[in-house]
């Protein structure tokens, strides 16, 4: 594998009395994605969540290119290069599209390789934004609100990027924009983890697959050799 982006070893995570992850353990490699797939209450959210110092572990260990951040503040991990685009979006409704991108602002990190995004570079990307660049997030479709999404979190300049089921409620042309964004993103070096309903989806761009079943590691794989095994997914995903 390659260098290490983010490590989680022997992860232990309760919501209060419930043990949702119980000694979970995998590494995205740097510049790859991984796609993590699960059933509903897998626990998928949950490593995004431990991850970024939302939910700290009772047990186990959280590394980021190396260095330990278990336990940091989610503010702390977040200046260590790691943003997240959470499920349901969490956009800011009540701000316009421009001051959403503006709060995520953050200089480039160092060990950064891709060129730095910007308020600009990100309306290349996704030029619907910079056409309502003034209005009122709230106002946005679905799939505007995801593309807003996305761009705040790179507006933190991140070298790793957690993505939370980001095509969740879009329409098929959207979801297919989304995953074209997400490739792009990929294809720049950036290090993600994508969350996802649809294998699909997942195997069409990932490198490597962890699969969770009753927050356990189930599988852990390349795309390539479970493509090539003809895994059935159907006992961890209750998919056909």
């Amino acid at each position: 594998m390659a260098n290490s982006a983010l490590k989680l070893a022997d992860i232990d995570a309760f919501y209060g009395d419930s043990h949702v992850l119980q000694k979970v353990s995998f590494e995205l490699g740097e510049g790859h994605l991984l796609g993590l797939l699960g059933r509903n209450g897998a626990g998928k959210s949950t490593c995004m969540n431990v991850s970024v110092g939302l939910l700290p572990p009772r047990a186990g260990a959280v590394e980021v290119f190396g260095a330990p951040v278990t336990r940091l503040p989610p503010e702390e991990i977040a200046a260590r290069g790691v943003a997240l685009v959470p499920q349901g979006r969490r956009i800011f409704k009540s701000l316009t599209v421009r001051e959403n991108l503006m709060v995520a602002a953050r200089g480039v990190i160092p060990g950064t390789t891709h060129a730095p995004w910007t308020m600009e570079t990100i309306f290349t990307m996704f030029p619907r934004l910079a056409e309502r660049h003034a209005q009122m997030a709230g106002y946005l479709s679905g799939g505007e609100q995801q593309m807003l999404a996305i761009g705040r979190a790179m507006m933190s300049n991140p070298r790793v990027l957690l993505m939370d089921e980001p095509s969740e409620g879009l329409a098929p042309q959207i979801v297919a924009e989304v995953m074209a964004t997400i490739r792009k993103l990929k294809e720049s070096g950036l290090s993600i983890v994508l969350v996802e309903q649809s294998p699909k989806l997942v195997f069409d761009i990932a490198d490597d697959i962890v699969i969770l079943n009753s927050g356990r590691v189930a599988v852990v794989s390349t795309a390539a050799a479970l493509k090539n095994d003809g895994v059935d997914l159907r006992q961890h995903l209750g998919v056909f």
